[in-house]
């Protein structure tokens, strides 16, 4: 008599009837007609497939003792077994045609928003941590080469806000008037250290004109006394004698000097001429460079009286007023406001930036903070220049041979200018 395995037959009654394997396709096209006609098609009108239940299987072997129960996981239920009942029968829903996807998808994107690539560049890129310069953030950043990043140290955000001022975007042009009451405290060095500091840190050249009625030397503390004597000797009067003909940036660059970027005009030499430029030459001077640079400097040199004055503030934009840690020097500053404001210049007088620098180095019997409280009050801003080797020379000034911390009033200075242009 021949063996029956129960196995195979229990197999054989069991298990559902295979289905007709799909015939092959070239294409994803084919298969997807293929997949409409096994599946069903709601468009048209295809009879979706019914699947029954398994029948019951037949009792053609001996009963088989059952098996100890176990601690291991039950094999995963199959379709009908999860979502048929035994004497029900499910039916599946027919899977979309290829027109049907295509319709949804294009509904999709018709319906979607549009992604905005430039106003939203954050949706794509992630936003890169601000490389440290300097320090131990920047040792270390070069150390694990860009790996460790702890970002800018609170020294160096400052350093950024203050190059993201000075250098930002003007529309049109403006003049800042540097003036005081007294000589000798810093007022044509400001001039160049700042001027500098403009041309470093903006995208255009900033120009820098010398009206010092007596014998300015602007142009030497930017050059070098040896290197502007090798020149061709070029002055605001010659620039005046011919302002009519210049029409393009490189015939005024024939009447220029330039210090790197920082362009200038130097003032005239000869004490009989030099006191002679009146307000309405300066203005035509003011409005030629005007249509060229977007800052200009004014080196007004000594007093609020002389000829050009007048039209030097009438085209100030706003104001350095120069002063040093002496007690004659704050009171001229100081002297120098009210005179404004008493003129007809309240609101220059309001918004000047006052710049106390200490180029004779005062002995501590001076009050600094005294003289600060002094004219803090009566201006928009107050910045100190420290005492500097590269500035109390009188010679010429260069950003490189200057303190760290001269470099960086003279930032704090052309920030604050414009500031007061926006």
């Amino acid at each position: 008599m021949p063996v029956v395995n129960p196995r195979s037959v229990s197999a054989e009654t069991t298990e559902p009837p295979a289905r007709p394997a799909p015939p092959r396709s070239s294409s994803w096209a084919q298969a997807a007609e293929a997949a409409d006609e096994r599946f069903g098609n709601p468009v048209t009108g295809t009879t979706p497939v019914i699947i029954q239940a398994p029948p019951a299987p037949q009792q053609s072997a001996p009963q088989q003792p059952a098996a100890p129960p176990t601690s291991a996981p039950a094999a995963p239920a199959t379709i009908e077994e999860e979502h048929l009942p035994d004497s029900a029968a499910a039916v599946v829903p027919p899977l979309p045609t290829r027109a049907t996807r295509s319709a949804s998808r294009s509904a999709a994107l018709a319906n979607s928003p549009v992604t905005d690539f430039i106003s939203s560049p954050g949706l794509f890129v992630r936003e890169q941590k601000p490389r440290p310069v300097g320090g131990f953030r920047g040792a270390l950043y070069k150390m694990t080469g860009g790996g460790l990043n702890l970002g800018p140290s609170a020294r160096q955000r400052e350093e950024d806000e203050l190059a993201r001022r000075i250098s930002r975007q003007l529309q049109g042009s403006y003049n800042t008037a540097v003036l005081s009451l007294k000589g000798g405290i810093g007022k044509t060095s400001t001039t160049v250290g700042v001027g500098l500091t403009l041309a470093e840190y903006r995208g255009d050249p900033p120009c820098a004109i010398d009206a010092n009625p007596d014998s300015g030397d602007l142009v030497e503390r930017a050059l070098g006394e040896g290197i502007y004597q090798q020149q061709a000797p070029r002055t605001i009067s010659d620039l005046l004698r011919n302002v009519e003909s210049i029409d393009s940036l490189t015939a005024l660059a024939r009447y220029m000097h330039h210090a790197g970027r920082l362009h200038l005009i130097a003032g005239e030499q000869d004490p009989e001429v030099s006191d002679s430029l009146t307000a309405e030459e300066y203005l035509r001077i003011r409005k030629l460079i005007s249509g060229y640079y977007s800052v200009a400097l004014t080196d007004c040199g000594t007093g609020v009286t002389h000829n050009a004055m007048s039209g030097i503030l009438q085209s100030a934009d706003n104001l350095i007023i120069a002063a040093g840690y002496a007690v004659s020097g704050a009171k001229r500053a100081r002297s120098t406001l009210h005179w404004l404001a008493g003129h007809g210049y309240e609101e220059l007088a309001r918004n000047a930036v006052v710049v106390i620098t200490d180029k004779d180095e005062v002995s501590s019997r001076v009050d600094k903070d005294a003289i600060e409280d002094h004219l803090s009050g009566i201006c928009r801003q107050l910045i100190a220049v420290p005492h500097d080797r590269g500035v109390a020379d009188g010679d010429l000034v260069t950003l490189d041979s200057l303190r760290p911390e001269t470099r960086r009033a003279y930032r704090e200075i052309a920030a604050a200018i414009v500031d007061g242009y926006v």
